[in-house]
């Protein structure tokens, strides 16, 4: 077969710009004719195959590297998952491998499939009478990945998926508040079967709805009762005059002395790439590619319905599909740059995302000040960040995904996590495991682990990678007051040495990623430190589903030498996996990692003992980390920033001694966003 013309009209600027719509439909069309597939066939995942480092590193755009994309492939009807790589340069189909015993991610299609089989199943429709439920049209199914748990072994071989019912009161109900507690649906993906309904008992539903909209709360009937919409909250403007201080090419970004690139994928949605620093008229790279690697959910209820909840959001079912179109008042303030993301749906075909990624400046208060109290001399510089976000809607969770970037060098990352929080029923007294939230209703308490991979290159290629303790120094003659202390890094020489290293709060425990061969201006090697915020660890002990699955969450922190192939936390394919794949696998090998090519992962977290307040939308909460340069510069690189005009003309906060003259001529180029 031979793909038309305007199929193949394929158009790209630069090796890492993300897929274009026309690139996954002939990447689609080409498999579909040079391997026969038939509709039995879905498209899982498909996304940019990123050209090696050494091909990156060349720059000559007359050889450019060949365009390919990666392909994950179920056949449903035969039960086998394939992996396939597509030249579009060539228009060939280079790599073709079945994966035997792999399932993959849950896709959109049958999370809907999902719904469908159950309501139509007669052993669930029982159970909902049982209830008191008789429209089945309200009810709501939510398609819950099986983990490890054992139901496998009654179905070898099935894709599987735990099916939890939830009830709404009408169309637009928040069916969350209504949760069918004890009943559970085994469902076969591949053939959108109803294996087995289990109902565990009876336990009413909880009586009063939890709608947030104020167009769907009414009078009564809600849990919190109604609340009036407040009348007395003042407008906010964002206004840049002269417009924002970034540049955007494609999805090359230029912003202050930061030069970056934007990826998305459909797995881990927003991805950095090349991310550098213009420092003396050099771009100073940091990081090569950054992005979120794996996100776990382990809930801590052992009851029928709860105990099953522990989910692989990026592996068991891909966060680039379920991005927000965000919008300018809504999830953005200010003079707004969006970037569009393209997906695919289960035949192969392009799917626009509208506003997947949202890019903006926001004052961020002081960057330095000083005043010199002996002349009454005032200097300040205020701070700004570049925001490049992107938000998630995953299940009843959302999360948002925000990286900054300062005016300093510094760069942080943070997860937002908002929506909706996993309910249950109960009469009676609430479970031990969870917290009330509406009468009849509770939030178990739950965990959340965010896996970072960030591939250094902090001033070059070639990196290593020092744990930083703080030590008091005992009492001796060289320290008579006993107030010593000093920090002690300690080399982590080796994938063993780096493996599932733990935050320390109490001895300020950082990590510093040094150059050995790039010297600052003080003669030493020039690094940037990972600072956590975070220092959760899983709750559930060695040897759970949890230690075997998730083996990335049991440390703060691991080391590995770089390889393009190792690219998630907990594996390519978690969905039913067993465990100990992606990060224990990975380092089994011991490679070197001073003075190398190296990977950090980090992995940070939220600890959610639910609380009424969470119910019911829950109000954000943050968790994230930071990259702050260490010796990267020889000084302060903000040193530089112009004074705002109010401290050119102000005198509380001049940079000028009493008597001098205003500087004429000078603009603000920002408002306060903070």
């Amino acid at each position: 077969m031979t793909v038309s013309p305007a199929v193949t009209t394929v158009l790209h600027r630069h090796p890492l710009e993300p897929l274009t719509a026309d690139e996954i439909r002939l990447a689609a069309t080409l498999l579909k004719s040079r391997r026969g597939l038939t509709t039995d066939v879905r498209f899982v995942m498909m996304s940019l195959r990123e050209p090696a480092k050494e091909a990156l590193a060349d720059g000559d755009p007359q050889r450019l590297p060949p365009r390919e994309v990666f392909v994950v492939l179920r056949d449903r009807r035969h039960r086998r998952t394939y992996e396939a790589v597509v030249c579009l340069d060539t228009e060939e189909v280079t790599r073709w491998r079945a994966l035997p015993g792999v399932h993959t991610a849950i896709t959109e299609e049958e999370f809907e499939q999902c719904d469908t089989a159950v309501r139509a199943d007669a052993r669930w429709q029982d159970a909902m009478r049982r209830r008191g439920v008789t429209d089945f049209s309200l009810a709501m199914v939510d398609a819950w990945p099986t983990g490890h748990t054992g139901d496998h072994e009654d179905w070898p071989g099935r894709r599987l998926s735990y099916a939890l019912t939830f009830v709404r009161a009408h169309p637009r109900d928040n069916g969350y508040a209504r949760p069918v507690e004890n009943l559970v649906a085994v469902v076969d993906l591949d053939s959108a079967e109803v294996l087995n309904v289990v109902d565990e008992g009876l336990v009413p539903l909880p009586p009063l709805s939890g709608n947030y909209d104020p167009d769907e709360r009414g009078e009564d009937g809600n849990w919190p009762p109604v609340v009036r919409e407040r009348s007395d909250l003042k407008p906010i403007e964002i206004t840049q005059p002269e417009g924002p201080s970034f540049d955007v090419d494609g999805f090359a970004v230029r912003w202050q002395k930061w030069r970056l690139r934007l990826g998305f994928t459909v797995r881990e949605g927003l991805v950095l790439h090349q991310l550098g620093y213009e420092d003396q008229g050099r771009v100073r790279p940091v990081l090569h590619r950054a992005s979120l690697a794996e996100m776990y959910t382990p809930y801590g209820d052992p009851g029928f319905t709860h105990y099953r909840k522990n989910a692989f959001d990026e592996g068991e079912y891909g966060a680039g599909f379920m991005v927000n179109a965000l919008e300018l008042g809504c999830d953005c303030l200010g003079e707004i740059h969006y970037f569009d993301a393209v997906v695919h749906d289960q035949d192969g075909e392009p799917v626009t995302l509208p506003h997947a990624i949202c890019m903006h400046e926001e004052d961020m208060n002081i960057a330095w000040k000083h005043t010199d109290f002996r002349t009454g001399r005032v200097v300040t510089r205020r701070q700004r960040r570049l925001v490049i976000s992107s938000f998630a809607v995953l299940g009843n969770y959302q999360y948002g995904y925000f990286w900054y970037l300062y005016l300093d060098g510094t760069i942080a990352f943070e997860v937002k996590l908002t929506g909706m929080i996993s309910t249950g029923a109960f009469t009676g007294t609430c479970p031990p495991y969870g917290t009330a939230v509406a009468p009849g209703l509770y939030g178990p308490h739950h965990q959340h682990f965010f896996s970072m991979r960030l591939d250094m290159a902090v001033d070059g290629p070639r990196n290593s990678v020092y744990e930083v303790d703080s030590v008091p120094l005992p009492i001796d003659e060289h320290n008579p007051y006993g107030n010593a202390w000093r920090t002690e890094p300690r080399l982590l020489a080796s994938e063993s040495a780096a493996r599932q290293r733990v935050a320390q709060a109490a001895t300020g425990r950082y990590w510093t990623i040094v150059n050995p061969h790039r010297r600052n201006g003080l003669g030493e090697p020039v690094a940037y430190k990972l600072v956590p915020s975070s220092g959760l660890l899983p709750m559930q002990p060695r040897g759970s589903q949890a230690w075997h699955r998730a083996r990335f969450c049991y440390g703060h922190l691991w080391v590995t030498a770089h390889d393009p192939d190792q690219m998630y936390a907990a594996g390519d394919y978690p969905n039913q996996h067993p465990g100990d794949a992606g990060l224990p696998e990975y380092v089994r090998a011991d490679r070197p990692t001073a003075d190398a090519d190296i990977v950090l992962w980090h992995t940070f977290g939220e600890h959610h003992v639910v609380r009424p307040e969470d119910w019911p939308a829950m109000p954000v909460v943050a968790t994230g980390f930071t990259l702050r340069p260490n010796g990267f510069f020889d000084g302060n690189p903000a040193l530089d920033l112009p004074a705002p005009d109010a401290c050119r003309t102000t005198s509380a906060c001049s940079d000028r001694l009493p008597g001098e003259r205003t500087p004429k001529g000078t603009r603000h180029h920002g408002h306060d966003t903070d």
